[in-house]
């Protein structure tokens, strides 16, 4: 079969070389690769990967072979994935049951894609803030894939929604999947928020914080500054305004039970994922080497078959 393979200097740092089938394990389904959506951090690990492998953590497809443990999807069904042992920019690949979701038969493999990493975050990131109803709830990076969905699902929580994106131009959007307050940068931002979800780091996590109210939370899900955090001297010395702040993370594929929630948010025809900008996969390492633009939203990668019945 075909699989994109990390390959110092050429473009992208990728090619499109023939590979060996994958070997399922017995938790594991084997999957007809049909879109793959890649993440920021697809992306950023790619330098560091061993020659010759196989990027790529999620996606969707159809189920060629079912786990031999007998457990998650059936043959036929169609699958959005989840795999952080990478291997997805593959025509197959194996993966785990545990994080493979069904999802409805007359779904679009293009938008599934979009899903797996970028959704769950958002879920599990808000999920830390506890009750957020009637609360101020701040998202850094309101544009990003996986703001888009922690604005909507925040929203639909009962949260004050305060958004902060660069670009003013696509603050309308943001209020209409939820946002009540817009900003280009924190600093405009007047009073504090419980919880706060951030994708940039740098000087916007240390900012984040300052704008925590006592007992609230920074989620910190990315680090797409590229910046250092440098908070001040007393940033953590708390006193009755302060008291009881924190920064926290977690690592998605440690979460347990994803594959439920792939599902229902695969079945939620009211998430909007935003637009979708379909390829074709033999793009991919070009379209890295030329820094991976998204001029017109998520950029999916369709996976040709040409031995695939039509």
């Amino acid at each position: 079969m075909l699989a994109w393979t990390t390959t110092p200097g050429a473009p992208g740092g990728l090619t499109l070389s023939e590979v060996a089938e994958p070997s399922p394990l017995p938790h594991e389904v084997l999957v007809r690769v049909e879109a793959f959506a890649p993440n920021p951090g697809d992306l950023a690990a790619l330098p560091g990967a061993p020659t010759g492998s196989v990027p790529g953590w999620d996606g969707a497809g159809i189920v060629l072979a079912a786990a031999a443990d007998g457990a998650g999807p059936r043959v036929g069904d169609r699958v959005l994935f989840l795999g952080l042992g990478a291997r997805g920019w593959a025509q197959r690949r194996a993966v785990p049951h545990a994080t493979t979701a069904t999802a409805p038969p007359a779904a679009e493999s293009e938008r599934l894609a979009t899903l797996p990493v970028p959704a769950t975050s958002a879920l599990r990131a808000l999920r830390r803030l506890g009750s957020i109803l009637g609360r101020r709830v701040l998202i850094v990076g309101a544009t990003s894939a996986v703001g888009r969905i922690a604005v909507q699902l925040a929203a639909r929580s009962g949260a004050h929604v305060v958004a902060v994106a660069r670009d003013a131009r696509r603050h309308a959007a943001l209020r209409r999947l939820g946002a009540q307050e817009t900003h280009t940068t924190l600093s405009s931002v007047a009073s504090r928020v419980h919880g706060t979800i951030d994708m940039l780091g740098g000087q916007h996590l240390v900012d984040a914080y300052a704008l925590l109210e006592p007992g609230g939370t920074v989620i910190a899900l990315g680090h797409s500054a590229g910046a250092e955090e440098h908070f001040p001297s007393g940033a953590f010395v708390a006193d009755p305004t302060t008291s009881g702040r924190s920064i926290t993370s977690f690592f998605l594929g440690s979460e347990p039970d994803l594959a439920a929630e792939m599902a229902s948010l695969a079945a939620d025809e009211q998430l909007e994922v935003g637009d979708v900008d379909p390829r074709a996969w033999t793009e991919l390492a070009n379209w890295i080497e030329q820094g991976a633009p998204r001029p017109s939203g998520r950029v999916v990668f369709r996976v040709a078959h040409p031995d695939a019945p039509s």
